[in-house]
């Protein structure tokens, strides 16, 4: 494989949404700014939701206007409705991502809507956003299990996904929320949505729980998809899901992308410099394989 693959880094805000403790303000811009210095094209900025649902994102107008954006980025943010879509224009949004489930039960515990009420929602704003020349990521959660329904039917994952793309998403990521997905089930699911949407407007998004997630990566490589999200630190992670720890690290990503020999521009010192950076904000240990690691062993190595 030797192909250009883009990393979307989602640390600034799904990686942080659920963080307990309070995150500085200057936090969040210090690391989008960051990310985006070390070669990430893209970089989900923050969330415009209700601070009363998600206390942490609170000051997304905040952080969105004081990054120092850089030329050639793209920083997407979350909006769940009209309101939010607002918030977010108004300081300068230039992209934006919604969230759906494929799985009912989750849609219906999540949102308190059902997955055809909550796609309803997105018209109005992804209305809007075409009027504006605002791009629109679309999210699609539980494609490979739900904590509450168990296993969610491919042909849902394919039904949602093909609405969001038919919407006006122009790329859908394709999430295993609670990572229980194996590579060949991950494949599967990859292939069954790429006969509907193509294969160059999917993503992929793996929870490392059970440790699957770069098993599961490449997987989907080799079946041609070309973005790829992740989270710095591997922060983050699924609060309904028992044990998860979190999101695939960006760091341990860019790592086995450039054992591929596949291009994705970023710098993984740089990254792992970052990774150690906010786990030392947050007062977290280290956790992804490359923090915990380096590189002086691979140097060595690529040199003999």
């Amino acid at each position: 494989m030797t192909d250009q693959v883009r990393v979307v880094d989602v640390g600034p805000r799904d990686g942080l949404q659920n963080e307990k403790q309070h995150v500085a303000t200057a936090t969040k811009i210090a690391l989008i700014e960051r990310l985006a210095k070390a070669g990430l094209t893209t970089v989900e900025a923050t969330s415009f939701v209700s601070p009363k649902w998600v206390p942490q994102m609170a000051d997304a107008s905040e952080v969105f206007s004081a990054i120092q954006r850089q030329a050639g980025v793209r920083y997407p943010v979350l909006v769940p409705n009209e309101q939010g879509y607002r918030r977010a224009r108004e300081v300068g949004v230039e992209e934006i991502a919604v969230f759906g489930a494929a799985s009912e039960a989750f849609s219906q515990k999540n949102i308190n809507a059902s997955i055809a009420e909550s796609l309803q929602r997105f018209e109005p704003v992804i209305a809007a956003a075409k009027n504006d020349a605002v791009a629109v990521r679309g999210y699609v959660s539980t494609v490979l299990g739900c904590p509450y329904q168990g296993a969610v039917p491919v042909a849902d994952v394919v039904r949602v996904a093909g609405t969001l793309h038919r919407m006006g998403c122009y790329e859908i990521s394709l999430g295993d929320t609670i990572g229980v997905g194996t590579p060949r089930q991950a494949r599967a699911m990859l292939e069954a949505v790429a006969a509907e949407v193509p294969m160059s407007a999917l993503a992929v998004h793996f929870h490392d729980t059970r440790g699957q997630a770069l098993a599961n990566v490449y997987a989907c490589l080799e079946a041609g998809v070309r973005v790829v999200d992740a989270s710095i630190a591997g922060l983050g992670g699924c609060p309904y899901a028992k044990g998860a720890s979190g999101n695939l690290a960006t760091e341990d990503l860019v790592y086995m992308l450039d054992g591929l020999g596949m291009n994705t521009e970023i710098n993984l010192e740089a990254l792992i410099e970052i990774a150690r950076w906010i786990n030392g904000e947050l007062q977290r240990p280290a956790s992804s394989r490359l923090a915990l690691a380096g590189l002086e062993r691979v140097q060595g190595l690529s040199q003999a």
